[in-house]
């Protein structure tokens, strides 16, 4: 069972250009636990992040995994599922902004870690791997949602730790 959803924001009637944005998640699992990074507002989320000019979704993942976690052996293995999110650009008056999420199921070759190599924003949220399992992770991000609905990821990655929650109940992946 793969997912494919879109969460779209109520759109103006003057768009005038679409701004697009390709972004690649690992899902990480071992021993009934998910690697996610940590905020320091409390949320989790998946990581990964933009695809660059002549990347590999594969390339993507394993630098996204080794910046914001630290682990330098990740395996890129199925595609589970796209999640395309569409508002109105912030920056950019009559802009739609649609960024398209993928998610893989990866694994960790090894636990050989370094040291993350955090961007701007994800530095000054404190972005930190924990291990936790789907149930804590749902009720966390769940209980945030209300507080900080600008956070753009939050429904995303809540949408999709339920996604994999019932596909572990259907014994999917």
């Amino acid at each position: 069972m793969n997912f494919d959803m879109i969460i779209e924001d109520p759109l103006q009637a003057n768009v005038e250009r679409t701004i697009e944005r390709v972004a690649i998640r690992a899902i990480i699992m071992s021993n009934n636990r998910i690697l996610l990074v940590h905020s320091s507002r409390g949320d989790f989320k998946f990581p990964g992040g933009g695809l660059e000019e002549n990347e590999s979704h594969e390339e993507c993942l394993i630098r996204e995994v080794r910046e914001e976690t630290g682990y330098i052996h990740c395996t890129v293995n199925d595609k589970v599922g796209t999640v395309t999110e569409r508002k109105m650009d912030e920056y950019i008056d009559n802009a739609l902004f649609e960024m398209t999420s993928h998610y893989y199921l990866c694994e960790l070759a090894s636990v050989e870690k370094t040291a993350q190599q955090l961007e701007g924003y994800e530095a000054e949220l404190n972005f930190t791997p924990k291990w936790v399992t789907l149930e804590e992770a749902i009720k966390q991000n769940e209980s945030l949602i209300e507080r900080y609905e600008q956070n753009g990821w939050l429904r995303r990655e809540t949408f999709v730790l339920k996604q994999l929650e019932n596909m572990l109940i259907e014994e999917c992946i």
